[in-house]
């Protein structure tokens, strides 16, 4: 069984890391490049940079901030936000980054998805979902979840790998930033409707919380932004703590 992966991510806005609520009330976190450095040197798996104002400010992620990024990191990052076309992606992997995130741009012209697994290989795409569970009914969001739409959860994971996504990045709206615990039910609920890895985000608090997504939410990799930020859970311990729980961990 591979082992499973402990992710920070570093969202950016105006070229700072910064971490809010629900996607609300934003603070700065630091600088993203020195953050991922500490972050590499503690033992994570690998790191995610979302540019999330990109697409809403329609901007382009930059590139100068992956080649900035791969010069600090001796693990693998995914960068993402902003990004709708083979260009944007050829530049961001000629740069350095090892695989990009997509989100917005593919639930609005899904055939990205296709084109980029078909020039690039599915191993370098991610789609990222934000979603948000509604009256019971778990629904896809853009622009950094400022855009509701009518789109099922599970159905456009289905379809994303269909297409040749390599990989699920799915944030809960409901919990990111509360710290009470991931999404338990809908996590295990994509794992279960795709063949591909699922990175969960969004709610992560204590250490259990891991735990609790690594068994009964079937995820691969566990995400989280402010308790790494802002100290609260040093990744190496982490790590020890899952494996003492029978959780296959890379090792610090």
């Amino acid at each position: 069984m591979l082992a499973k992966r402990i992710i920070p991510c570093l969202d950016i806005k105006d070229g700072r890391t910064v971490k809010g609520v629900n996607f609300e009330r934003l603070r700065d976190a630091g600088d993203p490049v020195e953050l991922g450095a500490r972050y590499s040197a503690e033992g994570a798996d690998e790191l995610v940079f979302l540019d999330i104002t990109a697409t809403h400010e329609r901007r382009k992620t930059l590139a100068a901030l992956a080649r900035d990024i791969a010069r600090h990191l001796n693990i693998p990052f995914t960068i993402g936000g902003g990004i709708g076309s083979l260009e944007d992606v050829g530049a961001l992997l000629d740069a350095g980054a090892d695989k990009i995130s997509v989100n917005s741009a593919a639930v609005r012209r899904p055939e990205l998805i296709s084109e980029l697994a078909g020039h690039f290989g599915s191993q370098f795409v991610v789609l990222a979902v934000d979603a948000k569970e509604v009256d019971g009914q778990w629904k896809v969001h853009l622009n950094g979840g400022r855009i509701p739409t009518p789109i099922d959860l599970f159905d456009w994971v289905k379809e994303a790998e269909d297409r040749g996504a390599g990989e699920i990045l799915f944030t809960s709206m409901n919990h990111d930033g509360v710290k009470d615990g991931f999404a338990l039910n809908a996590t295990a609920q994509v794992a279960a409707r795709v063949n591909i890895p699922i990175i969960a985000s969004g709610g992560a608090g204590q250490m259990e919380h891991f735990r609790d997504v690594f068994t009964q939410g079937k995820a691969d990799a566990g995400l989280a932004a402010s308790i790494f930020h802002f100290g609260e859970i040093p990744i190496g311990e982490l790590k020890r703590y899952l494996a003492a729980e029978g959780i296959g961990v890379r090792p610090i």
